[in-house]
C-alpha cells in the first residue's frame, strides 16, 4: 500500500512497503533543481531516512529527465533566489543529496532520462545507480562557463579519471548514453525497455529491503568511509564496524529464519541522532 510522506512543492515523496520513494516534480523545467527544491530535498531525504517503515529508498525523476542540475533560468533572473545555496557551496556545507545529510538507508538512484550537471551529484552520492535504456549523462558546467568540481570529484572515485575528465571538459557538446556509462561502472544496470525502469528499481529495492536495516547501514557506513582511508585504516575501522552488530538481536533472527526457512523480522533501524 502506497503511503504519501510529507508535502512538497517540488518532490513526490512515498512509502511502498519498506521501499521509499523520492521522485524530482519539475517535469516542464527538466526537474531542475530551484530554491524550493534545495530547501525541500534535504527535508524529504530525512524523512524518509527517520522513517521505520523504510528500509531503501528509490530516487528517480518524472518526465523526460532525471535531473538537470541548477535552473540556470532562475540563476539568469533572481540571483538572490540562490544566494544561500553559493554560501553553502562556498564553504561545502551543501545538503541536498543523501550522501551531503547522512541518510543510512540504501539509496538507489533509478535515471529515466537526461542527468546533467548538478544532477550528477545524486549519481555520485548514491549507494547503487541504474539507468533506462534512453538515459543519458553530461557535465555541462564549463559550456556555461561554471566549474565543475563536486560532482565529477565524486565520479572519478566509482569511474576512469580520463571518462570524467571528458565529460567534464566536453561540457554541454557530448553525452555519455546508458551503455557507455555501464561500461565506466558509472551504473550498474541497464534497464532495456525503458519504460521498465520503476519496476526495475523496485524489484531490486525490494530484494535490498528484505536484508537486516542495521546491517546494511553499518555496512554502508564502512564502505563509504573506506573511499577515504587508506586499506589498512579502512580494514581497522571495518572491523570495528563489524563489531557493531555483535549482540544485536538480528544477529540471532537471521540464523534462525535461515534455519526455519522463514522470512526474517528485523529490528527497525534505530533513530537518527538529534544533532544530525
Amino acid at each position: 500500500m502506497v503511503h504519501e510522506i510529507g508535502s512538497f512543492e517540488r518532490l513526490e515523496v512515498w512509502r511502498d512497503g519498506h521501499v521509499g520513494w523520492l521522485v524530482f516534480d519539475r517535469p516542464d523545467a527538466g526537474n531542475a533543481l530551484d530554491a524550493v527544491m534545495f530547501r525541500e530535498l534535504e527535508q524529504a531525504w530525512l524523512t524518509l531516512d527517520a522513517d521505520p517503515d523504510v528500509r531503501v529508498i528509490v530516487n528517480t525523476g518524472n518526465g523526460r529527465a532525471f535531473q538537470t542540475g541548477l535552473d540556470m533560468v532562475q540563476v539568469a533572473r533572481d540571483k538572490d533566489a540562490l544566494r544561500a545555496v553559493s554560501r553553502q557551496t562556498r564553504d561545502f556545507e551543501l545538503r541536498f543529496t543523501s550522501w551531503q545529510v547522512g541518510v543510512r538507508k540504501p539509496v538507489i538512484a533509478a535515471v529515466n532520462g537526461v542527468c546533467a550537471g548538478g544532477g550528477l551529484h545524486f549519481v555520485a552520492d548514491a549507494d547503487i545507480v541504474i539507468a533506462a535504456a534512453d538515459a543519458t549523462f553530461t557535465d555541462p558546467h564549463v559550456s556555461v562557463g561554471q566549474v565543475s568540481a563536486f560532482e565529477t570529484i565524486a565520479l572519478v572515485r566509482k569511474s576512469p579519471m580520463e571518462a570524467v575528465l571528458r565529460m567534464a571538459l566536453t561540457g554541454r557538446h557530448e553525452r555519455v548514453g546508458a551503455a557507455r556509462a555501464f561500461q565506466l561502472g558509472i551504473c550498474s544496470e541497464v534497464v532495456d525497455p525503458p519504460e521498465r525502469l520503476r519496476e526495475a528499481a523496485a524489484d531490486l529495492a525490494a530484494k535490498i529491503a528484505r536484508n537486516s536495516p542495521t546491517a546494511m547501514a553499518v555496512t554502508k557506513q564502512a564502505l563509504w568511509q573506506a573511499l577515504e582511508r587508506d586499506l589498512t585504516d579502512a580494514c581497522a575501522a571495518g572491523a570495528r564496524d563489524l563489531a557493531i552488530m555483535w549482540g544485536h538481536p538480528d544477529q540471532e533472527e537471521g540464523p534462525a529464519a535461515f534455519a526455519e526457512k522463514r522470512e526474517p523480522a528485523w529490528i527497525p533501524l534505530d533513530p537518527p541522532e538529534d544533532d544530525r
